[in-house]
């Protein structure tokens, strides 16, 4: 959203941790005997050097909606990439040893469906088993305006499916399908710690091309992209990939060099070049928050501050334009022309970094403000608000 919107600083889905596990939604493989739980080392924190300040550089690019094409689903938008918070610039450490490949697709593309989807035209997609009585991730732009859904399992086998429910912001979609479990789930992985530089395989079903999945390996090559459609769209805190992602792969599985499950592919980005090795991918995180939301509550609950504003002089801050009389930041005590400065330990210099750093958020949690007003340094605790 644009700078003056009054909720363009949090209408995004949120982060909330899993239920204990007596009720959670899902159950982590490892727990299930998943082949993959021995080999999934959890990484303590990659080491990541960080650009100093946003960049600032804008590339303008063709993004391509990757659903594949049975007809003719072709549908290129113009996009602008921008850094959000993390800049591409890091460097990984350790002797980490090289990813088994061979392993992490064998253990995985079980998980992994091809999508035939009915709607204006005929098209195709991918998508990921996260649960084992058959739901499965995809993306929004794959089902949108799907009439019928089939999913076609790496065993050759057919079933109906239907659409659960979906968020265009983070171009999430929940597909169930028709079928008696137990299906094959991929392994949950977190953003968290990912550092650029680290392995990124792509899982997909590309180009509506029969039989066994595609699989490309290659790099996170940043994090916290940003993409402005062209149909008025942003997505925020993008996964960066230089592994090949083709028309079809929409909604498939990017995976970590454990084979967990750390995004959830969504475009690629062509210049007038050609592609350019830019594909982006929505973050595991942001994904399950979705479906939490979507099989707990029928909608995704979208988290609210109350604010507007831009970038401060210093570039340091957010000078806050106007504050919704009802709003989170109100009841704060935040009013216009204070400038915030970070969100819990989160620095905000942008509109849209003040978003990204509430994306895991869910209504009801507190996070503490810290602003000035005038000369003077305050922090205020605010209980975020569901969007209205």
């Amino acid at each position: 959203m644009e700078e003056g919107n009054p909720f363009d600083a949090d209408d995004t889905p949120s982060f909330r941790t899993p239920p204990l596990p007596d009720d959670r939604l899902w159950r982590h493989p490892s727990e299930l005997g998943h082949p993959l739980a021995a080999l999934a080392h959890r990484r303590s924190s990659w080491p990541v050097a960080v650009a100093s300040g946003l960049t600032g550089a804008v590339l303008t690019v063709s993004l391509l909606a990757v659903s594949g094409v049975l007809m003719s689903r072709s549908d290129p938008r113009e996009v602008v990439v921008r850094e959000a918070v993390r800049s591409a610039v890091a460097t990984v450490g350790g002797n980490r040893p090289t990813p088994d490949v061979e392993k992490i697709v064998r253990a995985t593309e079980p998980a992994i469906v091809r999508l035939e989807i009915t709607g204006d035209d005929e098209s195709v997609g991918s998508g990921v088993l996260f649960r084992n009585d058959g739901h499965l991730f995809t993306n929004a732009h794959v089902v949108d305006d799907a009439r019928k859904l089939v999913a076609v399992l790496s065993t050759g086998r057919s079933i109906g499916a239907h659409l659960v429910g979906l968020d265009a912001r983070s171009d999430i979609a929940v597909v169930k399908l028709d079928a008696d479990g137990p299906f094959p789930t991929a392994m949950f992985g977190t953003t968290d710690g990912l550092g650029v530089g680290a392995p990124a395989i792509a899982i997909g079903s590309p180009l509506a091309l029969r039989g066994s999945s595609s699989v490309t390996v290659g790099v996170v090559s940043a994090l916290g992209r940003e993409l402005d459609s062209a149909g008025g769209t942003r997505l925020y805190d993008m996964i960066q990939t230089d592994a090949a992602i083709a028309e079809g792969s929409s909604g498939g599985a990017l995976l970590d060099r454990d084979g967990a499950l750390i995004g959830i592919t969504s475009a690629f980005a062509v210049s007038d070049l050609g592609n350019g090795g830019l594909g982006f991918a929505t973050p595991i995180d942001i994904a399950r928050s979705v479906a939490e939301d979507l099989l707990t509550v029928g909608h995704v609950r979208h988290v609210w501050l109350g604010v507007t504003g831009k970038a401060s002089a210093d570039g340091g801050g957010v000078v806050l334009d106007a504050v919704n009389a009802s709003g989170p930041a109100k009841k704060g005590g935040l009013r216009s022309g204070d400038v915030i400065r970070r969100v819990d330990a989160q620095p905000v210099a942008t509109m849209s970094t003040l978003r990204v750093a509430l994306l895991r958020r869910h209504p009801g949690d507190r996070v503490t403000l810290l602003y000035d007003r005038g000369a003077t340094r305050h922090t205020a605790e605010v209980v975020l608000a569901e969007h209205p």
